[in-house]
């Protein structure tokens, strides 16, 4: 039951679509025996400004957001934290005493989900195919970790953009020539759309892989590229493990308390399974 008490959290977007957020967030509000809850919020363009002026009059403990607001969200806000602002986009927005707080959790997500899968960064060479929002958010904090990382968009001004842009934080980006500049890298990752529907083209020539390369898609399912990699005896990973942190993230950001994460996982992998 939704009380006066209660602290309402929830996802803008527009449009949405399925979405397993509510499921998983709801799961670990329960298992704490905390009075919060997720809901999804259909908000068009041109709304967002009174919606997010909703948030602080309603009193919400704070939302996700996702596209098209996520770079249109930030003049909203009273305060982003470093990384958002790096990206240029926000996906959690904390209300702390009426004063919105924009964080991106992607990035958070993605690191964590590598550890997880016990890939060790350390003098790695990395090669990442695309150059936005999310290319971004991982890049952000790889190249801190990596000792190589080279970038491929076919957009090269928003390429060569990301790649100043890293550079002030490490001297170890590179913007590649060529999609097809995989040969000498450890890690491989796509961070294009490419993959979401069975008929898209590969966005990455997989004849330079091989069974001593890890290939990473950030689409949050098997695609036809890490299918093709693991049938090659590469080490695979899609973007299931961000998807799962970086919520995991904001949900401890908006209760200020320690996730219960067996729970909101199974939560997650059983609406997969059941959608």
């Amino acid at each position: 039951m939704i009380t006066a008490k209660t602290k309402i959290t929830g996802l803008i977007g527009y449009p949405l679509g399925h979405t397993l957020s509510p499921l998983m967030h709801n799961t670990g509000f329960k298992q704490l025996g905390i009075d919060y809850r997720y809901i999804v919020m259909p908000v068009q363009p041109h709304l967002l400004k009174d919606a997010v002026r909703g948030v602080k009059a309603l009193g919400f403990a704070g939302i996700n957001v996702t596209v098209p607001h996520k770079e249109n969200v930030i003049p909203l806000l009273d305060e982003i934290n470093e990384e958002a602002g790096f990206i240029g986009a926000v996906n959690t927005v904390l209300n702390r005493e009426g004063s919105l707080i924009g964080f991106n959790t992607d990035g958070r997500g993605f690191m964590k989900s590598i550890k997880e899968a016990g890939i060790d960064l350390k003098g790695k060479k990395v090669f990442i195919v695309g150059a936005g929002g999310v290319s971004r958010a991982v890049s952000y904090y790889l190249s801190k970790e990596v000792e190589r990382l080279g970038l491929f968009d076919i957009d090269k001004d928003k390429l060569d953009v990301l790649v100043k842009d890293l550079k002030n934080i490490r001297d170890n980006v590179y913007s590649e020539i060529t999609i097809n500049s995989i040969a000498d890298s450890d890690i491989v990752i796509n961070a294009t759309p490419l993959g979401m529907k069975d008929t898209d083209l590969l966005p990455l020539d997989v004849s330079k892989l091989n069974n001593k390369k890890i290939v990473i898609d950030m689409i949050y399912w098997d695609t036809p590229l890490l299918k093709k990699a693991d049938a090659m005896g590469c080490k695979v990973l899609n973007g299931l493990g961000m998807l799962f942190w970086q919520g995991v993230a904001a949900f401890e950001i908006w209760t200020g308390a320690e996730a219960p994460v067996d729970v909101m996982r199974k939560a997650l992998i059983k609406g997969i399974e059941g959608k």
